[in-house]
C-alpha cells in the first residue's frame, strides 16, 4: 500500500499539477483488505473498491485526453509553454495506468492471501 500511495505523489509531482489544473481529478485508491486475515464481505468490499477505481481511472484518462489534445494543439501553434506541461500530462495519463496495475496486482496477492487462509 505504500508503494501505490508514493506511486500518487509521483504522479502528482510528474504531472505537474496538469491534472489538477486541466481539472482532472486522480481517484482516491480504495482499501485493500489483508486477506490472510479478511472476511469475504471484506473482500467483496475490496473488489468492489477496486472496480469502482477502475472506473473512476478511466473517466481521469478520458479527461487528461482531452486535456492533453489542448495542449498539443497549443504547442502546434507555438506555444513554448505548453510542450513541458503535454509531457507532464502524457506522464500522469501513463501513471494512472501503472497505478491500476499495480492496485489490480495488489487485490489479487490479497485474493491468493485469502484463499490460502480459507480453503474450500
Amino acid at each position: 500500500m505504500k508503494m501505490i500511495k508514493t506511486s500518487i505523489a509521483l504522479l502528482l509531482a510528474l504531472s505537474g499539477g496538469e491534472a489538477l489544473a486541466s481539472g482532472c481529478d486522480m481517484p482516491t485508491l480504495p482499501t485493500i483488505p489483508d486477506g490472510a486475515s479478511a472476511t469475504m464481505e471484506e473482500m467483496i468490499e475490496g473488489q468492489q473498491g477496486v472496480k469502482a477505481f477502475q472506473a473512476a481511472a478511466t473517466e481521469f484518462r478520458a479527461c487528461q485526453d482531452d486535456a492533453m489534445a489542448r495542449l498539443k494543439a497549443s504547442v502546434e501553434e507555438g506555444n513554448p509553454d505548453a510542450a513541458p506541461k503535454y509531457e507532464a500530462a502524457t506522464e500522469g495519463y501513463n501513471e494512472s495506468v501503472a497505478l491500476e496495475e499495480q492496485l489490480a496486482e495488489q487485490f489479487n496477492q490479497a485474493i491468493r492471501a485469502y484463499k490460502a487462509a480459507n480453503p474450500s
